[in-house]
């Protein structure tokens, strides 16, 4: 490691951050290094050094230890940055499949009462091993989803979700008496390029993609079937209450995600229920979606997680 004195941040230690595939990149090559020169905890980090060393300019490499840092990995001292801990742990995988496993184990973690209603975003940085930016993204993500919020002063809160057995089926029964009926409202007329794109996104699942997906993607892919084709009911009531439903019940169906096999059957259904919306066949679609989500309910229900 170059002996010479670290040479001062110019900026503020935040400055430079972001969500770039070069910062996130710098920061998994630093940890190697840090791992492979076998450098010690107290080992002085010179950004100048490393830039010399992965031949990028100083900035990004001051954003990748800016991350590090929020991850515990380094700490910053008044001669700049230095190791904090070796990163047994921090996995070099791409940036990107790491932030969506942590956003599952969150999601999970909050479903088994882990996570308190309060939470900071520190706070979830260090038990997630997460930079910064890769929590911020999480947590505007979340909160785009409806079962987070900033607190008015400080920190995050939880917002009520699904989590019993009993309140889940209920969904479903109010779910099999809502949405059936919205196919019949007077002057049903439903989006039919949105629709489309629907349809053609669960015929893609049918032929393959349902094993490329994961919990969240299959559950937004089959949520925004269900509401594109509520919204034709153009009665406000129904359109909210299943969107409010499917954002309660967001959390918990990623545990009840079926299996690949049966999932593929139930995404062939719903491309047979875009059709019969697509060709007017409004009182057939009702009866068949009152039958889906009466088998899907029975079949989620009932499994043991």
């Amino acid at each position: 490691m170059d002996p010479s004195p670290i040479i001062p941040a110019t900026s503020s230690p935040d400055a430079g951050r972001g969500t770039t595939a070069l910062v996130d990149s710098l920061q998994a090559k630093i940890v190697s290094l840090i791992r492979e020169e076998r450098w010690d905890e107290g080992t002085r980090l010179v950004e100048r050094s490393l830039a010399n060393m992965l031949r990028v300019s100083r900035t990004p490499i001051r954003a990748a230890l800016g991350g590090l840092e929020d991850s515990g990995v380094v700490n910053r001292t008044d001669r700049g940055y230095v190791v904090a801990r070796i990163p047994d742990d921090l996995s070099l995988e791409d940036p990107g499949q790491r932030v969506a496993r942590a956003y599952t184990s969150i999601a999970q973690d909050r479903l088994d009462g882990i996570l308190e209603e309060q939470v900071t975003e520190r706070g979830l940085m260090r038990r997630y091993n997460l930079s910064g930016s890769e929590i911020s993204d999480i947590l505007r993500r979340i909160s785009l989803e409806g079962w987070i919020e900033p607190n008015p002063g400080y920190g995050w809160r939880f917002l009520p979700a699904l989590t019993s057995a009993k309140s889940y089926a209920d969904s479903y029964r109010f779910r099999q008496l809502v949405e059936p009926a919205a196919l019949l409202e007077p002057g049903y007329r439903v989006d039919r390029g949105e629709l489309l794109a629907q349809r053609s996104e669960q015929q893609a699942l049918v032929d393959g993609r349902i094993h490329q997906v994961s919990g969240p993607e299959l559950f937004d892919h089959n949520s925004h079937l269900h509401e594109t084709i509520i919204a034709g009911s153009n009665n406000e009531f129904f359109i909210e209450s299943i969107a409010r439903i499917n954002k309660l019940r967001r959390l918990i169906e990623y545990r009840k995600t079926l299996v690949p096999g049966r999932a593929a059957i139930r995404c062939a259904e719903h491309v047979r229920l875009a059709d019969l919306v697509l060709g007017g066949h409004l009182k057939d679609a009702s009866r068949f979606l009152a039958s889906h989500l009466r088998t899907v309910g029975t079949e989620k229900t009932t499994r043991q997680d």
